[in-house]
């Protein structure tokens, strides 16, 4: 493996332990650190801390702390995809840029749907009147493309290092998600007001302090002890996938970020589906809608590689996974490539934690 950035050992310790698996407790990176130097990385908590500051500094990680799922913080997202005419690109892209709706816009090599957008809502009904307004700013039609059913999403990138170095990438993760409350999920879908200013507080990263919780705690009015208990069950009912540092993957080298599309027979979706999940660098996988006459494919995954030939690679070994259960031809699957990045805001919680916070 091989990055552009230039990171110390230690640097890439730091990253391929903990991009998910990072303690739960009150001063959480001396046990960090007591984990990774049991798997033979010299550093103690400070070192550990220094670290992770250095690199959110320098825009290797995107943020450190939970990553937060959306989905069961309250409202929708969605993708959707669209034609944007040479002639009226920049015209048609600040149009659908402009709906503070749409968090993510990706220019996408394909001849007819380039552009590529997320539109994420507090109420579910908003979706479809935010693509009508579009379609009457723009004269052009989109096409909604919701998640039917998601496979994986764990966007992991790992880098050469002395926790990988037999090349698998499975060893590279610490996981002390278990070194914290015991605590156990409650089933409530709706969230405290409480809850909500926690989900705020976090969705952006904690403070990279020796106490990251009780300073988040600070930050709300709350106790360390319920915040710790709070993240904890959180975790374990999927509203945070996992806690850690966040990699900027293009930082890393990860420049290549092709989705995969496939025309996959329906009855076998339910078993390809967790198979190609399972390739490791496979970082998002969902079935999605066909659009008749317009769009065939009803399967995404998404591969990240640092060059061109080793992108060609991974959309082969999915093709060859695929190719274990149906009999794939060249028309049934295509490859887009971002050849832009039109919009990246982020999936703002605000509104849709507020609009599923119950009343005290």
């Amino acid at each position: 493996m091989t990055t552009d950035v230039d990171l110390t050992e230690r640097e890439r310790a730091v990253v391929n332990a903990y991009q998910g698996g990072f303690p739960v407790v009150e001063r959480p990176f001396e046990p960090a650190a007591a984990a990774m130097r049991d798997a033979g990385v010299d550093i103690d908590a400070t070192g550990l801390l220094e670290t992770v500051r250095d690199l959110d500094d320098r825009g290797v990680l995107s943020r450190f702390g939970p990553l937060v799922n959306a989905q069961e913080i309250g409202g929708a997202a969605t993708l959707v995809a669209m034609h944007a005419p040479e002639d009226r690109f920049d015209e048609v892209v600040e149009a659908v840029n402009a709906h503070r709706e749409v968090a993510h816009n990706y220019e996408r090599e394909h001849p007819h749907l380039n552009v590529w957008f997320v539109v994420s809502v507090a109420d579910e009904d908003r979706v479809e009147k935010v693509l009508a307004e579009i379609e009457a700013e723009t004269g052009q039609e989109t096409y909604n493309l919701p998640k039917q059913r998601e496979f994986r999403v764990e966007a992991k990138f790992y880098v050469d290092g002395p926790l990988d170095g037999d090349g698998d990438i499975e060893a590279a993760g610490i996981d002390l998600s278990e070194r914290g409350p015991d605590v156990e999920p409650t089933g409530e879908s709706t969230l405290s007001p409480a809850e909500r200013d926690l989900v705020l507080e976090v969705q952006d990263g904690v403070p990279l302090t020796e106490t990251p919780y009780a300073d988040v705690a600070d930050a709300i009015g709350q106790e360390t002890d319920w915040v710790l208990e709070t993240i904890t069950r959180f975790e374990r009912e999927g509203k945070i996938r996992r806690i850690g540092v966040v990699p900027n993957h293009y930082a890393l080298g990860y420049t290549e970020n092709g989705m995969t599309v496939w025309n996959v027979p329906d009855e076998v979706v339910p078993e390809v589906g967790p198979e190609v999940a399972a390739l490791p660098f496979v970082t998002h996988c969902y079935r999605r809608p066909r659009h008749e006459g317009v769009w065939p494919y009803n399967f995404f995954a998404m591969t990240h590689g640092r060059s061109e030939a080793e992108s060609q690679r991974r959309i082969e070994q999915v093709r060859e996974t695929m190719a274990e259960y149906w009999d794939v031809t060249d028309e049934d699957w295509d490859s887009l490539f971002s050849t832009q990045i039109l919009k990246k805001t982020g999936i703002r919680m605000d509104e849709r934690a507020d609009a599923n916070t119950r009343a005290q």
